[in-house]
């Protein structure tokens, strides 16, 4: 179906949604020549037929869409993580040569992206493994994109990449992470602070409706003005158009005929887990992640509510109750994306990445799910001092918490009262507490671990390693 004179600075392979529209920015943007294949041709023929106006040069076989790139030859893949990707990988390394490049743009999980780099190096091929967040619109209008790989193949990727990717305040929300793994690390990160971020979001909008009782129409209304300010973000600005919008058929709001059993993807698990391989607290995606398991345990649920234990009575609030709530889920955000900096900054030592942080806030500006008006300043802190401690000492987010930290502490209090939970809240309010408190009843566990597993303890008060003889005269030891 390709033409055999025609040739292409870039290839996708996968006409789903997110492959097709990905290639038809592509091919939008000057410069860019964009070769498509699907694995079933009528898919291509589709795409094909349905958008004229973007040239492709679309081939039925894999043959034809290797013949049909020019050298060093580009192609995305845009299939389904897993077996399909290995797959389509292992046809073009069959093809290419040395040179080429050859880039993941689906959801993989970054073991896989390193184990895959590691695989194909000595080949000559790169491989990169891209993180692209901005679902279906982003895909086709301009993504945050979050490619990892050797530094020779941006120098051929980055300008393609920037050329289709977000952009804000004129700058492509593109960079190059670093090397192998680290873009679809990056990418996994960006997913786990979006599910603290909807969670928050959510809490929010429970204890405006069972404690302050406002309607989802007056929510939406209330999170519009939020928008304004410093909570400004895609994530609250599609809230306020969901819990505007009302069902047709029965005329209910939206969010009431909606069964409350969130879904997953796993990029959410994946984070907890090499959060606790990294021994990084992410408690705030944690809770997150929990909570849409719950959420999904209607049994469970149907079974405790049979106990018939009472719920309390609301406690009654007045309308300083939407102000506090709303510094409530400023302060928990913050505390999320200290959480998600500090798994990348522990991610980029144990993988030998060279994370440019500023510049993943940069990208995230744009495009990407959790765009937000707060990661300019973000970005700044990590500017201004790269070696930050925690996102947190940072003088603008140091303050905002100073400010927000009473009415963090009412909203928790007042949710308890009210038997509204709030896990992402309550543990945000937690992991501060727990970083702004001098001494740890840590100091007792270890106590207990010495005690039953002779796991040994350090001393306050001198050098050295110490273990007390707990079955004998209990004297203690220094074990180095």
């Amino acid at each position: 179906m390709s033409s055999n004179d025609a040739k292409a600075n870039i290839g996708v392979v996968g006409m789903a949604v997110m492959g097709s529209n990905l290639a038809r920015n592509l091919a939008s943007r000057e410069g860019n020549t964009v070769a498509i294949y699907n694995r079933s041709p009528e898919k291509t023929h589709e795409v094909v037929k349905n958008h004229p106006e973007a040239n492709f040069i679309a081939s039925d076989t894999i043959d034809e869409f290797v013949a049909s790139l020019a050298k060093p030859r580009t192609a995305i893949i845009m299939v389904q993580a897993g077996a399909g990707t290995d797959a389509v990988i292992e046809q073009l390394k069959k093809r290419f040569e040395p040179g080429d490049i050859i880039v993941d743009g689906g959801n993989a999980n970054f073991h896989d992206t390193i184990a895959r780099e590691a695989k194909i190096a000595s080949t000559g091929i790169h491989f990169v493994g891209a993180g692209i967040s901005g679902g279906e619109e982003g895909a086709l209008k301009g993504p945050s994109i979050m490619p990892g790989g050797t530094v020779e193949s941006y120098e051929t990727l980055g300008p393609i990449l920037a050329s289709i990717a977000a952009v804000a305040e004129g700058e492509p929300c593109v960079t190059h992470v670093g090397t192998d793994g680290a873009g679809h690390f990056v990418k996994m990160i960006h997913n786990g602070i979006e599910y603290a971020d909807m969670e928050l979001i959510g809490e929010a909008y429970d204890l405006l409706r069972n404690v302050a009782g406002y309607t989802p129409a007056q929510i939406s209304d209330l999170f519009a003005t939020w928008n304004e300010g410093p909570l400004n973000s895609y994530l609250i600005e599609i809230t306020i158009d969901i819990l505007k919008h009302v069902d047709a058929e029965t005329g209910k709001p939206f969010v009431d005929i909606v069964t409350d059993q969130a879904g997953s993807k796993g990029t959410g698990v994946w984070t907890v887990q090499t959060a606790l391989d990294l021994g990084v607290p992410v408690g705030g995606v944690a809770e997150a992640v929990f909570g849409r398991a719950v959420s999904s345990k209607r049994s469970q649920r149907d079974a405790v509510q049979a106990l018939g234990i009472e719920r309390p009575t609301a406690p009654r609030v007045d309308d300083s109750f939407v102000d506090d709530v709303a510094k409530a889920l400023y302060a928990s955000k913050i505390v999320a994306y200290a959480q998600g900096f500090d798994a990348i900054i522990a991610g980029a030592e144990k993988y030998g990445w060279n994370i440019d942080k500023g510049a993943v806030a940069k990208i995230w500006r744009g495009g990407c799910i959790i765009r937000a008006q707060f990661l300019n300043v973000l970005a700044d802190a990590f500017e201004t001092n790269p070696n930050l401690a925690t996102l947190l000492e940072a003088p603008y987010f140091a303050q905002a918490i100073r400010d927000g930290e009473d009415a963090w502490r009412r909203v928790v209090i007042t949710a308890t009262q009210a038997a509204v939970p709030v896990p992402g809240f309550a543990t945000a309010l937690s992991y501060f507490d727990s970083l702004n408190v001098d001494r740890l009843p840590a100091a007792l566990v270890q106590g207990q671990r010495d005690f039953f597993g002779a796991h040994t303890y350090k001393r306050v008060d001198k050098p050295g390693t110490f273990h007390t003889l707990w079955s004998g005269d209990r004297s203690e030891v220094q074990t180095d």
